[in-house]
């Protein structure tokens, strides 16, 4: 078995509406043989980055979600979604990082495969304004007009009818700044960076990344059932100094598993690397 037979001249849906086939359907038609299709499908339903909608669940039960709703829809059995979000990085806290997760679901072989990118490339900002100048010194820091904007009027909406989206034209942008502005109560509207992946280059970057990672997993094969996706399922820490040699927060081994047979190995430095370095280290660097 290997991967290539398993999905060769499969047809796998696509739940997107913001333009991910872009990056996500060549490299998955190039490596794995398969046809992708984007039918017509709201994503939206299940989230939204300007907050209207409440996500359904953690980030992966949103992807899941999604393509479980898309295969329902067209009655195919292979799937693909991808779910984004950006919060302050784990180890960094005062650095924001985009998390990505691209979700490969096979009915038929009962496998789903999980392809993952964090990654601190991301413009993600938000601000106050009360002029047009305020808004530009902002869109100027964070790569407009390749990265579009949204305007509202608070910056949890309740309702999509304040929200101004995928700005990306100077006169669109300012425009939507005085619109909002006389619809202000207190001469302020909130302004932050359109997320969608269509309007963020740097966010699809990252969307690709990602679907590198699944290939990777998808190629990786139980070395007793030779099923896709033998990957990683626990990290183990405490990779040692390589000045002092105390653990260190790192991955110091992982734990592989196989989601067909239960197989279960154990790999030490799984990201080839024997020691950490000494800023990762509390006692070096405290």
């Amino acid at each position: 078995m290997d991967s290539h037979s398993l999905f060769r001249n499969r047809v796998a849906v696509l739940a997107t509406m913001h333009r991910k086939e872009r990056v996500i359907a060549p490299l998955l038609e190039r490596e794995l043989g398969i046809k992708v299709t984007v039918p017509q499908f709201n994503t939206d339903q299940f989230g939204s980055f300007t907050r209207e909608i409440k996500r359904s669940g953690s980030q992966i039960e949103a992807a899941r979600l999604k393509v479980q709703k898309v295969l329902l829809l067209t009655g195919e059995s292979l799937g693909i979604a991808s779910e984004g979000s950006f919060a302050p990085h784990p180890s960094f806290p005062y650095i924001s990082c985009n998390r990505e997760v691209v979700i490969f679901l096979d009915r038929a072989n009962n496998l789903e495969i999980i392809g993952e990118e964090l990654s601190t490339d991301t413009n993600f900002n938000h601000t106050k304004v009360s002029t047009v100048k305020q808004a530009f010194e902002f869109a100027e820091k964070v790569g407009f007009p390749e990265h579009g904007l949204t305007v509202m009027l608070d910056e949890n909406p309740q309702s999509s009818d304040e929200i101004i989206k995928g700005i990306t034209t100077e006169t669109g942008l300012i425009a939507a700044i005085n619109h909002s502005l006389t619809k202000s109560l207190n001469g302020n509207v909130h302004l932050e960076t359109d997320m969608r992946a269509m309007y963020n280059p740097t966010r699809m970057k990252n969307i690709e990344k990602a679907t590198y990672n699944l290939l990777e997993k998808i190629k990786s094969l139980c070395p007793k059932c030779l099923t896709p996706g033998f990957a990683i399922t626990k990290r183990i820490p405490g990779l040692p100094c390589e000045l002092c040699d105390t653990p260190t927060t790192l991955t110091n081994t992982a734990i592989y598993k196989c989601q067909n047979c239960g197989f279960v190995k154990e790999k030490l430095f799984p990201d080839n690397k024997q020691f950490a370095d000494p800023s990762q280290c509390m006692y070096c660097n405290p």
